[in-house]
């Protein structure tokens, strides 16, 4: 794909979600100073502008946004006309609108309201309407409405991250401490599936609709997490041998309609679905639907370049979004992938930090890392990416995830 058409300026938290495009030639990233992101600035120091943090906390989007650094440099990369570089976050809200629409920028992301709307795990019943046919058996009620019937059931809150809003009751005396706890939230309570998780990023346009490439989503894995619902990491070989021709299909069908019913409400760019395979029906279920660019995408893009440089022809799935935001016309297919992987290590109970020896060590074993400064439970600590898969079936490594295992736990 050629460089954008426009000038782009993408504001992030952290850097990693920006770089499934070279930062170069009319395309800018901002983004919190670390380790990684400085190495990043190396490469190149005239499109990367990097913001220190006064506390040492790294900074959202939104006081990124407001940061001197980050004014300084859209007051000084006006085009001809006046106008200011095009704006790009990784996730639009309802506090990072405002501040653009107060200073006249313009924002690529879709709506936040829009995405709010599908997202929310209450109001996206009723978006989805007789697509809801592809969730799994649910209802909406108070939790202090809920009924126990004797099998497992999955309550998720309106709002969650890396699986932090979905608790899985297995017992009824789980059931009866969540009532007590919140006996007037809402929840969506599900039926629920066991089997693997799957994903794909979808990319809508104006003009067509483009599935990346489906992967095997590696969820609730020690020691990577201590959260049997938390996403940990994507394997884009697995997934070509757990699906049968007739689940593609299906999941085929499920991108079709969700990403038109996306594409009549005028969403533009990225989303993310997420589907399980039932392992004792087969059947594909919907799961959760991303409103927003999903954090596999740099990877995705990072590996189709790769390939791309091999000889494969089309765009990167992050030049897809790039493309849809822009108005330009999605007019290659996205590049295929039969092969990678890629795993963070979160923040634990047993885990909080990881020395730079066990980094060294992975490195030398020809991964990439990333390290992240955060201490948060659940939030990312480091990302491990590999070129070949790291799964062997579902829920079990290959060796080559054993060995990332292990260097982890040593």
């Amino acid at each position: 794909m050629n460089p954008p058409r426009e000038t782009i300026a993408y504001v992030t938290r952290d850097i990693e979600r920006a770089l499934g495009m070279e930062p170069q030639e009319g395309y800018f990233v901002i983004a919190n100073r670390t380790a990684y992101a400085e190495s990043i600035q190396k490469q190149y120091p005239r499109n990367v502008i990097l913001i220190d943090s006064p506390t040492g906390e790294l900074l959202g989007t939104g006081d990124l946004l407001k940061h001197e650094k980050t004014l300084d440099f859209l007051a000084n990369h006006r085009d001809s006309a006046g106008t200011s570089p095009k704006l790009l976050v990784f996730k639009n809200s309802a506090l990072i609108e405002p501040v653009a629409s107060e200073r006249g920028w313009k924002l690529l992301n879709p709506p936040a309201a829009l995405a709010e709307k599908i997202e929310n795990k209450i109001s996206q019943i009723e978006w989805l309407g007789g697509l809801s046919k592809y969730l799994p058996f649910h209802h909406v009620e108070l939790m202090k409405d809920v009924r126990w019937n004797g099998e497992p059931l999955v309550v998720q809150w309106a709002h969650g991250h890396t699986g932090g809003g979905t608790i899985l009751v297995r017992t009824g005396a789980e059931l009866a401490a969540l009532k007590e706890k919140f006996p007037e939230r809402r929840s969506r309570v599900t039926a629920f599936i066991n089997g693997p998780s799957l994903t794909v990023n979808v990319v809508v346009g104006a003009d067509a609709i483009l599935a990346g490439n489906i992967n095997y989503q590696i969820t609730g894995m020690a020691p990577f997490t201590g959260n049997a619902f938390a996403t940990v990491g994507n394997d884009w070989k697995l997934a070509h041998t757990i699906l049968t021709d007739a689940d593609k299909q299906a999941i085929a069908s499920l991108i079709h309609d969700i990403g038109a019913r996306m594409q009549k409400d005028s969403w533009r760019g990225l989303f993310g679905l997420d589907f399980m395979k039932d392992s004792v029906t087969g059947r594909i279920y919907l799961i959760e639907i991303n409103a927003r660019q999903p954090a596999s995408t740099t990877y995705e893009s990072q590996l189709q370049r790769i390939r791309r440089a091999e000889g494969a022809s089309g765009m990167t799935t992050f030049e897809a979004h790039i493309a849809a935001l822009t108005g330009q016309p999605l007019s290659q297919p996205i590049i295929a992938l039969t092969d990678g992987a890629q795993i963070i290590q979160r923040v634990t109970g047993d885990i909080s930090s990881i020395s730079d020896e066990t980094i060294g060590s992975l490195e030398l074993s020809g991964f990439e890392v990333m390290a992240y400064p955060n201490t948060e439970e659940n939030s990312d600590l480091i990302r491990i990416q590999s070129a070949t898969g790291i799964m062997a079936e579902h829920g079990v490594f290959n060796e080559t995830g054993q060995e990332i295992r292990d260097t982890i736990l040593q």
